[in-house]
């Protein structure tokens, strides 16, 4: 049996952000509360205020004290894994078994979350509503919010993927045809890539990337918000 190269990708993201991670950690952890944040502390520091605002808006300051920490992570791992490619590797999220890992992890919260401020007997008394018939429409769309977060990600990451590629084989021709025509025979160094790639690259790669990280991670906060009451949010 054979490993996909996706997986080795998949193991160096996450050794190397979770290093990461540590490492800024002990640094933030040495750093005096009572003087001006100075150097790389600078941008974490924003970033994460940032992110607990948004957090603590939708779910209350109680639950955004333990989630934050988890969305942080899951920002900067699907940020990391949709951009990878601009390094020459395979993008994470292009691979369906992890994008619906993703999505699975935000659905386990949901689902914890409606039995925690809703109770049981409430969420078996769901899927009959507002009639019995409707018990295997309600399953399906129970899980529908899993699927869709995923295939959201995976589709538009691999779509990224294989416009880019489209785009490489495109710029091939493109200079053999261009080199055939000043008399040079055969295939050649695709040159015409460094000229028009680039800026596909920042598209497909770095401003989708950015884009469908902010949808999934947006998604994730604000259906946790939905199933809990807003006294529990104050």
């Amino acid at each position: 049996m054979t490993i996909q190269s996706d997986v080795y990708v998949i193991i160096l993201i996450t050794i190397v952000l979770a290093i990461a991670m540590i490492l800024l950690s002990k640094k933030i952890n040495k750093v005096d509360p009572l003087e001006k944040p100075k150097g790389i502390v600078v941008p974490i520091v924003l970033a994460t205020e940032a992110v607990y605002k948004t957090v603590r808006t939708n779910v209350g300051k109680k639950v955004a004290d333990k989630l934050t920490p988890y969305i942080l992570a899951l920002w900067f791992y699907i940020f990391v894994s949709n951009t990878i490619s601009l390094f020459g590797l395979s993008s994470p999220t292009a691979n369906f078994s992890v994008t619906i890992t993703l999505s699975f992890l935000t659905w386990l919260m949901i689902q914890v979350a409606e039995l925690k401020y809703g109770g049981f007997k409430a969420y078996m008394h769901a899927f009959l509503e507002p009639i019995a018939p409707m018990l295997p429409m309600n399953i399906i769309g129970k899980f529908s919010t899993m699927l869709s977060m995923a295939l959201r990600l995976f589709g538009n990451i691999t779509c990224g993927s294989i416009m880019m590629s489209l785009v490489y084989m495109g710029t091939a021709n493109l200079s053999n045809a261009l080199a055939g025509l000043v008399g040079i025979q055969g295939t050649v160094f695709n040159f015409m890539a460094p000229i028009i790639a680039p800026a596909l690259h920042m598209y497909f790669d770095l401003f989708a990337g950015f884009i469908q990280t902010l949808v999934f991670v947006t998604l994730t906060i604000v259906l946790l918000g939905n199933d809990i009451p807003e006294e529990e949010k104050n």
